[in-house]
Formats: structure tokens, C-alpha cells, sequence
């Protein structure tokens, strides 16, 4: 299974370097395989992510994803329906073992049941993630993750002379918690993209999400309208100037024709 997109991905690099990794259909079900053979049972907390990308790595060992990008590509894959129930249902099937299988196994290789409880226990540790990111909980990236899709479906209804004006945002420890937490939401959205309007709109959706949970202040968008109806003031300068340059040609066309007395000057 990790073979065929193996090639896929060698010959994608071979053919011109392309940056934005292609998922294969392969691929695809060698997440799910790993997402239902190391999820089980839990129903909350994220411990199982570590242990869902450590399986996806063995399955495909070419592809450079990350944990997060691992568990929003499994999330992406439930939502827009890629396999029908009852794909899912085999895969699940096959990533799970039954429990003949389990005990078949215990009586093949009784000698490494004393390592099990050390392994499992390693595996059950909390994923520590970088200490810059002040420890965003897993209910927190949920909540970033809504404001990042209701920023992104916003921008795409939004006409262009509508959009805000985005604030400079400082370059704080916070802020930059927030936008490294974004970035790897953003691969469903740019891999789903068709063209460059639509990426254009992930982006700039990207970026009122980031001011919307940092809290920056965003004028409304009715009032970016307001301030286009109004005359720039390079357009005022030009304008004048050419006012002043037809009043002199003006002149030096009466000058021309013999009249040596304008009317600018009939009363000097």
C-alpha cells in the first residue's frame, strides 16, 4: 500500500519539485488505518495523535507529514466523504485486530508481555508540543479551528472592495502562538482549492481569523466602501496639474494665433 504512493510522490518531486503534497487514494485509507487502529476507544483528549502518527509513519515512511497535519487530513477525509460508510467500516475492520487474532498473537510471542505495560505507558503520554505555544489545549485549537472555517466561508460571499482593512499585528509571544497553530489548519483548505481566487480567500480568511482571536480591533466592512468612494490624494495632485497645464497651453495657443493680450492678462 505504501509502495504505489511511495512512486507517486518520487516521481511528483522528479517531475518539477511540486511543494503541495498530493494525498493518494492510498494514502487516504493508510490514515484512516492508522487513525481507527490507535483512537479505539478513547472518546476525548488527543494522547492518541502520537501514537496515530508513529503507525502512519511505518505505513508510509516517504511522507513528511506532521501530527497535526496527520489529524486534520483524518478530519478532512470524514467530512468531505472520500470513502462511504462502507469503506470506513473495512478499514476499520482491518486496522483493528479481533480478538482471536489478539490472543493468537499472546501465544505466539508470550515472551514480551512483561514489556507491554512500559510501552503502553510511553505511548500514553500527553503530546508535549513546543513551550512558545503557551500549551494550547485541544478544546482551544476546536474553537480556532470554527473561527478559522467562519472567516474563510465569510471572505469567499465577500466582495473584494468589501474586505477590511487588516491591522499590523505586533510580533508578540501570544501572536505567534496563534498564527503557528493556524498554519497547519490551513493544509485542507489550500489542498481543496481550485484556483487563485479561492486561495487568495483561504488566505485572507486565515488572516481575519488570526486578528479576530488575537483580538485586533477590524473596521466594518461597510466603511472600506466608504473611504474607496473618496478622492485620493494622488489623484487630486495630478488633476490639478493638469488643470494648470491646459490653462497654459491655453495661452500659448491665443499667444500663437496673434493675440498678443489674453484674457489673463487684459487686466494687468
Amino acid at each position: 500500500m505504501s509502495a504505489g504512493s511511495s512512486r507517486t510522490r518520487q516521481a511528483a518531486s522528479a517531475a518539477g519539485g511540486v511543494r503541495r503534497m498530493r494525498w493518494t487514494r492510498d494514502m487516504n485509507a493508510n490514515a484512516m488505518r492508522a487513525y481507527y487502529r490507535e483512537k479505539g476507544e478513547e472518546t476525548a483528549g488527543i494522547a492518541y495523535r502520537a501514537r496515530m502518527h508513529c503507525y502512519f509513519a511505518e505505513l508510509e515512511p516517504s511522507i513528511p507529514v506532521t501530527e497535526q497535519n496527520l489529524a486534520d487530513r483524518v478530519r478532512y477525509i470524514m467530512r468531505s466523504k472520500i470513502f462511504d460508510d462502507a469503506e470506513l467500516e473495512r478499514l476499520r475492520r482491518e486496522a483493528i485486530p479481533s480478538s482471536n487474532e489478539l490472543a493468537t498473537a499472546g501465544d505466539e510471542a508470550p515472551q514480551t508481555t512483561d514489556q507491554l505495560p512500559r510501552v503502553e505507558a510511553a505511548m500514553d503520554l500527553p503530546v508535549v508540543g513546543d513551550s512558545d505555544d503557551d500549551e494550547m489545549v485541544s478544546h482551544e485549537l476546536e474553537q480556532m479551528r470554527s473561527i478559522l472555517e467562519e472567516a474563510i466561508l465569510e471572505t469567499r460571499s465577500m466582495p473584494l472592495e468589501n474586505r477590511p482593512r487588516l491591522p499590523r499585528i505586533p510580533l508578540s509571544k501570544r501572536n505567534r502562538a496563534v498564527v503557528r497553530a493556524l498554519n497547519p489548519m490551513l493544509v485542507t483548505y489550500l489542498e481543496a482549492s481550485r484556483d487563485l481566487c479561492e486561495t487568495d480567500s483561504v488566505l485572507f480568511g486565515a488572516a481575519v481569523a488570526a486578528c479576530r482571536i488575537i483580538g485586533a480591533k477590524l473596521p466594518m466592512a461597510g466603511r472600506a466602501t466608504k473611504q474607496s468612494s473618496a478622492i485620493p490624494a494622488w489623484r487630486k495632485r495630478i488633476e490639478d496639474r493638469i488643470a494648470k497645464a491646459r490653462a497654459l497651453i491655453g495661452r500659448l495657443i491665443s499667444f500663437r494665433s496673434g493675440n498678443n493680450r489674453p484674457r489673463g492678462c487684459a487686466h494687468r
